[in-house]
């Protein structure tokens, strides 16, 4: 019969314990929005290493509001301003890119759907699927832009009077 050594110290080892899932549904400590979790690997692409040590990678949420002056936040009410990151991030700064892995801009995505040329989503539907395609690192809120890209098209398309973001 097989026996189990006896434990010393009463410790389990951390190996074996379950790390916590991170809240559900954390608003942003600015203005409420529902946060959209997001991983190290994001965090690390849009915010500095000076500023990214106040979060919490496993709780870190995008705030997708693009009212609000937070970029990032996490489960203790840690933020960090938008003005603190690499760069602009859409949909923060309309004219940073939709697409952050091709660069592909709103006001590009407007202007096609109101002259009707899909070709644009199109071809960035299919590049989405290769290997430069890092949605999870690139995009701010670590998701693919292709439903973003998809509704924003369609709410433009043919409105040839209605003025675009960045003045196209």
């Amino acid at each position: 019969m097989f026996r189990l050594p006896p434990r010393h110290g009463g410790a389990m080892n951390k190996a074996f314990v379950r790390e916590p899932d991170p809240p559900k549904n954390l608003r942003c400590p600015q203005c409420e929005a529902i946060g959209l979790p997001v991983g190290g690997a994001t965090l690390a692409e849009h915010v500095p290493s000076a500023h990214r040590q106040h979060l919490t990678d496993s709780h870190a949420c995008f705030c997708p509001n693009p009212k609000c002056l937070v970029g990032y936040f996490d489960a203790f009410a840690q933020s960090i301003p938008v003005d603190h990151l690499h760069r602009g991030v859409y949909p923060k700064d309309p004219d940073a890119p939709i697409c952050s892995c091709f660069s592909l801009a709103a006001r590009d995505v407007i202007h096609d759907a109101r002259i009707g040329n899909p070709e644009g989503v199109r071809m960035l539907i299919s590049r989405s699927r290769a290997r430069e395609a890092i949605c999870r690192v690139r995009s701010p809120d670590g998701r693919c832009c292709i439903g973003e890209v998809q509704q924003l098209y369609l709410k433009h398309a043919h409105d040839p009077n209605e003025p675009s973001p960045g003045g196209v």
